[in-house]
């Protein structure tokens, strides 16, 4: 790539890199035990979590199509940093649910966004082909961020419990620095000469688009169970698995750093897997791997148990920057991109909402082997059902997951 064009991908893996790095994730479940919750309340604030991501993901994706994709990374750092404030100052179960509900507000503003400013950038300079690397590399780096952080996370906990909140608030602020570093996207070519659509017509627009697209939805559909089987073991089950090993709470951000590294890994080779396999089948393939690390996990013992969470973090990272790939591409008007990412993160967060809700049911009545089997019956089920879906949808036009039979959206360079 020219080097201005390097520089901003370089700012984009900058931002990815602060904004991601919650230096309290290995803790967190600790943190609220320490302030007087039970797993009800803890998982309940969870499901909370992923029902306003859902509220927030449409409007904010049209603030980010109608404002600018850097104006939405710069106010998602800012909230993220306010969030990160309040374990600090309210540490009680209102202030978690506001910190919480402020985190979703965050990261919604970002996670399509992000994305949609790393592709449309390199599409409006010829450089698209370079769009799945890059994503795998800002994973990979922003992975690396968590790799050096995660490990001191147990120990910081141990202490002083505030340093991982205020550690975190810092990383948002360079964020933010980051994404007002940014520039601007260079001027798009709009479909058949259209101009920029109101509100009401991005909406109606990206839904057409989505009804009109099989290869989309399926891409959608096909993204869920990575989303979360990934969200729910790394976030939401890591510390109750390591937990009920017996595994020391210090020793719960080595493990998860561990993982980190497993992960970003695989997010740096993500572009191997087309030498063997489509995009779309080495998606569904991986999800299935994935269900599997999940169901041994049930008769390990400590050591193995971290043995399959690293080999559940290298099949994410393997998995993640091709699903980004595929999406994007299915994406065929830039006008409706964080929209449309937007529904995808709807979809994502709704399955995680309920999936916590049940979760918390489960751990209570001490019953997480079968909430582990259950999710890995659940997600090799959905890639059986897909996998004819596919099929059909590769009869009826283009061949899903195949960039060379999707035509490029007007104006734009096929990668």
């Amino acid at each position: 790539m020219p080097a201005p064009i390097r520089r901003v991908v370089r700012l984009t893996y900058a931002f990815q890199l602060f904004f991601g790095l919650l230096v309290w994730v290995p803790v967190f479940y600790t943190f609220q035990r320490l302030a007087g919750l039970d797993d009800r309340q803890i998982f309940g604030i969870q499901s909370i979590y992923y029902i306003v991501f859902c509220l927030f993901e449409i409007p904010t994706g049209l603030i980010a199509d109608h404002l600018g994709y850097r104006r939405s990374l710069t106010a998602g750092g800012a909230v993220l940093l306010i969030a990160n404030l309040l374990p600090v100052t309210a540490p009680t179960y209102s202030g978690f649910v506001v910190h919480w509900v402020l985190v979703a507000l965050a990261r919604s503003l970002v996670s399509g966004a992000a994305n949609a400013y790393l592709y449309e950038y390199l599409h409006r300079n010829g450089a698209v082909e370079h769009y799945q690397q890059a994503e795998g590399n800002g994973r990979a780096y922003s992975l690396t961020g968590k790799i050096v952080c995660w490990p001191a996370a147990g120990f910081l906990m141990v202490w002083w419990p505030a340093a991982v909140y205020w550690l975190t608030a810092l990383n948002a602020a360079v964020a933010v620095v980051v994404a007002l570093l940014l520039p601007a996207l260079p001027p798009a070519v709009a479909p058949s000469g259209a101009g920029r659509p109101s509100v009401v017509a991005t909406v109606r627009g990206a839904a057409g688009l989505l009804r009109r697209s099989p290869r989309l939805a399926i891409v959608m559909v096909q993204g869920v169970a990575v989303f979360t089987l990934a969200r729910i073991c790394q976030v939401n089950l890591f510390q109750p698995i390591l937990t009920g090993k017996q595994a020391p709470a210090a020793w719960h951000g080595v493990v998860m750093a561990g993982m980190t590294l497993f992960e970003v890994a695989g997010s740096a080779r993500s572009h191997w897997l087309r030498r063997y396999l489509s995009d779309l089948a080495a998606v569904s393939v991986l999800t299935v791997v994935l269900a599997v690390c999940l169901a041994l996990v049930v008769p390990a013992g400590a050591p193995a148990t971290a043995a399959c969470l690293c080999a559940f973090s290298l099949v994410v990272g393997l998995a993640y920057p091709v699903q980004r790939k595929l999406i994007n591409e299915a994406i065929t008007d830039s006008r409706y991109r964080a929209t449309l990412l937007s529904f995808e993160s709807i979809v994502d967060r709704a399955v995680c909402a309920g999936v916590a809700l049940l979760l918390g049911g489960f751990l209570a009545a001490g019953r997480l082997d079968e909430f582990l089997l259950l999710s890995t019956g659940a997600s090799a089920g959905l890639m059986c059902l897909l996998a004819p879906l596919a099929a059909l949808a590769g009869r009826r036009g283009h061949p899903v997951g195949d960039v060379r039979a999707v035509p490029a959206p007007d104006g734009v360079r096929p990668g």
